[in-house]
């Protein structure tokens, strides 16, 4: 390894160490070599640290009433409302008779699952779900959804997900980790907060039914392995021993099998055991888990990828790696010129800004626009919706599923 390339790996792996903590610090980094850590750590959850929520109507007795809490993909990260996941689901309830459904969405892009009081009660500003960053917390999310609701009680379905965000992103596309350290990781951060976050939801919404969300494999043997995905395995890859191209890759595959299998066992682990618990209290909850079936050809850059990609050619792929980042790249999500903007105005330049400063902020700015990466499309979030209206087929048949009468039947078509 050449000096210049060590270099380049140690600003890279500062870069994404401090873009990986909820509270980012100021740092100065070379744009160029930024440019590229930015595009591996994109196909993640970035958490840079803002604040804000939308305004919702309460909840009541003539609507069914739904709450999102989450991370990216729970909020629809580059999709339009329409194609949101939760959005499918709240047509698909709809089209099947009952009430109408008022939804309350305090998902965002970013999100780690924290803990209580992460926000200290400090009030949040307006700010658009698309921007991504750490807090409100999905545990402050629930702080706020009980602050609109006069009566949680009226909540009757709550679809969540969580806990990519509270491991070092780097981990997942770092090639110097191995497949039992994911393992673990994904036991300490899906398992055990996973499970005291959905007991605080069945407790501070007692009527509601509670769909978590898994995740799924970004990278596998069908993702392109060109040029440019091999150029993205090297810059991302902070180890010292040497790995080949075919070593890296088949790494980085295995990595995230493991991640998408260990995360979705300990999510399974945790609502069955809130489920569990509820049911030996006599109660009529239910907490269900819906996994999303991705095939190997669903993952990133894959020849049916159900997930956001970069928009543009072969060449100008290779452009960017060439020139160190003066050649930029856009996404191909539907909320690419709304989330630009929405950058843009969240990180505005301080007075009195010095060089080093105004870097990171262009960084946080450049890492912002490519946030849609490596979320599910309007395809993988109709896979989303199919795999919680699956659950709920489970449950809208059963005593309980509404608080009242008018109850939304079940439908009489089967869910893929």
């Amino acid at each position: 390894m050449s000096r210049a390339q060590a270099g380049s790996l140690r600003y890279i792996g500062l870069a994404l160490e401090s873009w990986s903590s909820p509270r980012m610090k100021v740092v100065s980094y070379s744009a160029k070599v930024f440019l590229l850590a930015a595009l591996a750590a994109s196909l993640l959850v970035s958490t840079i640290p803002a604040y804000g929520q939308n305004a919702q109507p309460v909840a009541d007795d003539t609507h069914f009433n739904l709450l999102v809490l989450g991370d990216s993909i729970a909020w629809g990260q580059g999709l339009r409302e329409e194609h949101k996941a939760w959005y499918l689901v709240k047509t698909w309830l709809e089209s099947n008779g009952g009430r109408p459904i008022r939804e309350r969405v305090e998902a965002h892009s970013g999100a780690v699952i924290g803990s209580v009081g992460d926000s200290a009660g400090n009030p949040v500003t307006l700010q658009d779900g698309e921007v991504n960053r750490g807090l409100p917390s999905v545990n402050d999310q629930i702080e706020n959804a009980l602050r609109s609701y006069a009566d949680p009680a009226k909540v009757d379905l709550v679809i969540v997900d969580g806990c990519i965000n509270d491991l070092d992103a780097r981990r997942l596309l770092n090639a110097v980790n191995t497949p039992d350290g994911i393992r673990e990781v994904a036991q300490q951060k899906c398992g055990p907060p996973m499970e005291a976050l959905l007991g605080r939801i069945t407790r501070a919404f007692p009527s509601a039914h509670v769909v978590v969300t898994g995740y799924y494999p970004i990278l596998s043997e069908r993702t392109e392995s060109d040029l440019f995905m091999r150029a993205l395995a090297k810059r991302f890859y902070t180890g010292t021993a040497r790995m080949s191209d075919k070593q890296l890759r088949t790494r980085l595959i295995e990595i995230s099998r493991q991640w998408y299998e260990g995360s979705n066992q300990m999510l399974a682990v945790a609502a069955g055991r809130i489920d569990e618990q509820l049911a030996a209290k006599g109660s009529r909850q239910r907490v269900l888990f819906a996994q999303v079936g991705f095939l190997p050809e669903h993952s990133f850059a894959a020849p049916q990828s159900r997930l956001w990609g970069f928009d543009a050619s072969t060449i100008r792929k290779l452009l960017v790696i060439l020139t160190l980042g003066r050649v930029t790249l856009k996404t191909n999500d539907e909320q690419r010129n709304q989330r630009n903007a929405s950058c843009k105005e969240t990180f505005k330049p301080p007075a009195g800004e010095t060089k080093q400063q105004k870097e990171a902020r262009e960084n946080r700015i450049m890492l912002c626009r490519l946030a849609a990466i490596g979320h599910p499309n309007p395809k993988g979030a109709q896979m989303y919706a199919d795999a919680i209206d699956k659950q709920l087929k489970i449950v809208m048949s059963s005593p309980g599923w509404l608080r009242s009468s008018g109850a939304i039947a079940t439908p009489g078509s089967t869910v893929p």
